[in-house]
């Protein structure tokens, strides 16, 4: 009776439109509620320290900081200068742009980790460059959203640091040496129809005519750009400093280049940075809070026990539960963020996953790469609609390329799926638990 009122609850108010965290915050409230009925509310102080319990965990602490570092970068020029390296490198030719942003993107990954502050940084460069050269806006808001997509395999993630601490058997170290290579795999996913449906259609047929940047010229200009992840990762690997650390090392780094090197940050910009980055890691700690509620009337309450007995038990086998996971995966990676699928569905999934020993990293690279998926699937897509409003188009427009990139990304996933080691074998190698 109590579980299915908490989940009627909350189907409900988001059937309302109510936002994500309210409606599991107040799900886990009434179910609370209703199993304190016989102890005069005393029992209601269970709402308030799982709400303070969902925060206090240190890999969180990190999270503002990847925003933030996603916010300084976006301003502080990087991104164009390693666009005009990568077209150095790779030079101009049709479906060559497509293939720069989605390398940016790639590479952008490697600092800040956040999907939408990439989509946003690239976009503002690549997008306009892609129109010169004759590509639809339509197709360059496609290929922003999905290059910006595997930002949050590569590591830094923050989606990463938010699964470890549902997980705790899941390091952050272990999970971002987990996504090195599916991210560069799904990235190489992306390039193949990216190139292909630009010379089937003839896309940016003027590119060619384009000058091509002088190579020493645009690697000097890029190369702070360029050395942020060796810091970043090489710091870890080395064990100069914690995940939440090499955050606080990005911040000042990013402000070192933005402030000194290129001068595009000055001071006044500051207040605005650190608006934009407040805002958004209050709205994903307050939604991470929200969920510690209904993730412990789940946990509490014995509700999660009965469901994965019935789905274990439903005869469908190891691979069809899988398969059942990731279609829900999908499909509800349409109408929920990334975040939201991870404090709903983790502590609904650990359980089935211990059953059938799965390893709890390989299962988180493989969760994320359905959240990655649905970052550029319409009709949520938060990426898409970053590179759309910079595009100035509709999201329906995108969706005769969309379906081609979706099908890039998704043949990694099977990749992951049949073969585990591409997740495990780096932090296997590099010793992490």
């Amino acid at each position: 009776m109590i579980a299915t009122g908490l989940f009627l609850i909350f189907i409900a108010l988001m059937v309302l439109g109510v936002p994500v965290g309210v409606a599991l915050g107040l799900g886990g409230a009434f179910a609370i509620v209703m199993s304190n009925l016989d102890t005069h509310w005393f029992g209601l102080m269970a709402v308030p320290q799982s709400f303070y319990a969902g925060l206090a965990k240190y890999p969180l602490l990190a999270i503002p900081m990847f925003v933030l570092v996603g916010s300084i970068f976006d301003r502080s020029g990087v991104a164009a200068r390693l666009v005009n390296f990568a077209i150095a490198v790779v030079g101009r030719g049709p479906g060559m742009l497509p293939l720069v942003a989605i390398a940016v993107a790639m590479f952008l990954g490697g600092i800040s980790g956040s999907g939408p502050a990439c989509a946003a940084a690239v976009g503002a460069v690549m997008i306009g460059a892609m129109k010169r050269a004759g590509y639809p806006s339509s197709f360059s808001a496609s290929v922003v959203a999905a290059g910006a997509a595997t930002d949050i395999l590569i590591p830094p993630s923050i989606a990463f640091i938010v699964y470890s601490v549902l997980v705790p058997e899941a390091s952050v170290p272990a999970l971002f040496a987990a996504g090195m290579l599916p991210g560069i795999l799904a990235g190489l996913g992306l390039v193949i129809p990216a190139v292909w449906l630009s010379r089937r259609h003839k896309l940016g047929t003027a590119e060619s005519q384009l000058p091509r940047p002088p190579f020493w010229r645009s690697l000097r200009e890029a190369s702070w750009g360029l050395i942020a992840p060796v810091i970043i990762l090489g710091g870890m690997r080395m064990g100069l400093f914690t995940p939440t650390e090499a955050a606080v090392v990005a911040v000042f780094y990013g402000l070192f280049v933005g402030m000194v090197v290129y001068r595009s940050i000055r001071v006044r910009d500051l207040f605005e940075i650190l608006r934009e980055a407040a805002e958004l890691s209050a709205v994903i700690m307050m939604v991470v809070a929200l969920a510690g509620i209904f993730a412990w009337a789940l946990s509490t309450l014995s509700i999660v026990d009965p469901l994965t007995h019935a789905i274990i038990h439903s005869g469908l086998g190891e691979y069809g539960i899988l398969a059942l996971m990731i279609l829900l995966l999908i499909v509800l990676g349409m109408f929920l963020d990334g975040i939201s699928i991870f404090l709903i569905f983790v502590p609904l999934f650990m359980p089935i996953v211990h059953n059938f020993g799965w390893h709890p990293v390989w299962f988180g690279v493989l969760l994320t790469l359905n959240v990655a998926l649905g970052q550029f699937t319409p009709p949520v897509a938060v990426n898409l609609m970053v590179s759309c409003r910079i595009a100035g188009v509709p999201m329906e427009s995108t969706l005769r390329w969309v379906g081609w990139l979706l099908l890039g990304m998704a043949s990694t996933m099977l990749l992951v799926i049949a073969q585990p080691d591409i997740a495990l074998w780096l932090p296997r190698y590099l010793g992490f638990n």
